[in-house]
């Protein structure tokens, strides 16, 4: 008997790399995201790009390199023979989150950028990792003598006393002064795989958000809730763009789930109002 195996979704496929936080695939997890938008798309080809790039790296360095050699090879490689780095004329294009798209123009965000760059990293060695610094995604290398913080959009290794002048209008912002201010350190933790995935996701759901693009948001809601299924926040920017597109049944299931879990949400009233409009439009 032939059995007809069907490819898996964008989503399923998307899925099933995000089940587990201890085998969690950054690389391939993020470079699937662009499957809404790129369909033929092969994240495989993807991965294969990835590694030839890091097999070029490491002809460069005997087996042996202190990691601060390591370190100053991969920047020259990434920054200045590729020339990756932030795409200032066009910083809201949604290409600049989709891995394939960085690897053909070398331009993108501080995140894709640092994806890449982790990836390549790793690959060679050094003790890396994302940093969910506020307002722009960093990375950071752990060294024999210290830590080195990265601005992947530019490749620049930043002081104390720069990263502190970064934050300044966010700690104003958020009331973070003070009696209420917080060590640096606190805000140069190591961001977990789901978490740098979550904020590309977000990134790509501002853009659109932006734009009234609801057809693409859709999809970016589905992931969303694909990797943080308790995140109800995201049942209701999914129902909302579900309503804006016309499925009314979708919309009021999603704003029901939301009403139902956060209880404490400022915009419950309106919510609930904007599903009695739902039903009656349906009616």
């Amino acid at each position: 008997m032939l059995l007809k195996l069907d490819a898996p979704t964008p989503l399923e496929y998307f899925a099933s790399l995000v089940q587990s936080d201890e085998q969690f695939p950054l690389l391939e997890t993020a470079a699937s995201l662009a499957q809404d938008e790129y369909v033929d798309l092969d994240v495989q080809q993807i991965l294969g790009d990835v590694d030839q790039l890091l097999a070029r790296l490491k002809r460069r360095m005997p087996l042996d390199a202190p990691p601060l050699q390591r370190l100053r090879a991969l920047n020259q490689f990434f920054y200045r023979d590729l020339n990756f780095g932030g795409n200032v004329n066009d910083y809201y294009d949604p290409d600049n989150s989709y891995l394939n798209a960085v690897l053909r123009t070398r331009r993108g965000i501080p995140i894709s950028l640092a994806v890449l760059w982790l990836e390549l990293a790793q690959g060679m060695g050094l003790n890396a990792h994302g940093v969910a610094f506020p307002g722009h995604f960093m990375i950071k290398v752990n060294l024999p003598r210290g830590q080195v913080v990265i601005d992947p959009f530019t490749g620049q290794s930043l002081s104390r006393e720069e990263l502190s002048e970064r934050l300044e209008p966010y700690k104003r912002r958020s009331g973070l002064v003070d009696d209420f201010d917080a060590p640096i350190g606190l805000y140069l933790q190591v961001a977990p795989p789901r978490d740098i995935i979550a904020r590309m996701l977000r990134n790509l759901k501002e853009v659109h958000r932006t734009q009234e693009d609801w057809a693409r948001l859709i999809p970016v809601q589905d992931r969303l809730i694909t990797l943080l299924p308790k995140a109800w926040g995201e049942f209701r920017d999914r129902g909302l763009a579900l309503a804006e597109q016309g499925h009314t049944a979708r919309a009021v299931d999603d704003l029901e789930m939301y009403l139902s879990q956060a209880e404490e949400g400022l915009d419950i009233d309106a919510i609930a109002d904007r599903v009695a409009e739902l039903r009656r439009a349906r009616n």
